[in-house]
């Protein structure tokens, strides 16, 4: 099973500034990266939007999928809006009180796809993620926006990190075997281990921050995507870097 995960693509409305990055032409270089990779599954985790959730954004991003002819599923960051995506991408019977969390099945395998739109997990986002778990009797792969670990991004860990992550490891501390946990949101490349928590920090589409600043400062601007591959109880993954498209 071959997966590829892009994410914080940070797409903004049709001629908006943002910030002398073209973020639609480094969302189109990855795809097609993508499409020359052709793994089995797509996934998009969160992030789709420059600020916030817009339909038309998302129109735009739906096109470029449906053109890809590759199997994905989306997740919502906290520039999202989990319900509007939803409807655009025809996930709306997915939805659970306006949250956008599910399980899918990749190959015979489970795996979980969380919503921490609020910068939470939310209390029956939590139950639901405890039964989920509990019918695993393996390793368990999930994708989510946020870290739920604290990732030594001192910009991040001290203003936009997950809120109640505690509960959350909590939940995944109490599964009896590793749980591989893919994000973004934190606009670095990075692995943390807690125990049982392996948690892959994904590269944004858009540029990537210092991980030693306390205050905001852009590293580079190259882009990234992850391969995953887990076969026959071995997972192995990478990141592949691009040159982003930037007038800076």
């Amino acid at each position: 099973m071959r997966i590829v995960q892009i994410t914080d693509l940070h797409v903004g409305r049709e001629g908006e500034d943002t910030f002398g990055v073209d973020v639609r032409a480094n969302f189109l270089k990855v795809l097609n990266a993508v499409r020359q990779k052709q793994p089995h599954y797509l996934v998009l985790s969160g992030d789709l939007c420059y600020r916030d959730g817009d339909t038309k954004i998302y129109e735009w991003i739906y096109e470029q999928m449906e053109l890809l002819d590759i199997p994905y599923d989306i997740i919502s960051g906290n520039h999202d809006d989990p319900v509007m995506m939803a409807a655009v991408f025809g996930r709306s019977h997915l939805l659970k009180e306006e949250e956008l969390y599910f399980v899918k099945e990749f190959n015979g395998r489970p795996v979980l796809f969380l919503d921490t739109t609020k910068g939470v997990v939310s209390e029956q986002q939590q139950r639901w993620l405890r039964g989920r778990l509990q019918d695993f009797n393996e390793e368990a792969l999930v994708f989510m926006h946020h870290p739920p670990l604290e990732a030594g991004v001192p910009f991040m860990d001290s203003r936009h990190a997950l809120r109640n992550r505690s509960e959350v490891q909590a939940i995944f501390l109490a599964h009896p075997f590793n749980v591989n946990i893919f994000t973004g949101h934190y606009h670095v490349e990075k692995v943390i281990r807690k125990k049982n928590i392996v948690v892959h920090i994904t590269p944004s589409c858009y540029f990537q921050i210092g991980q030693e600043s306390e205050e905001f400062q852009v590293d580079h601007y190259r882009i990234g995507l992850r391969e995953i591959t887990w076969d026959n109880g071995v997972m192995m993954n990478s990141v592949h870097y691009f040159n982003g498209e930037t007038n800076r």
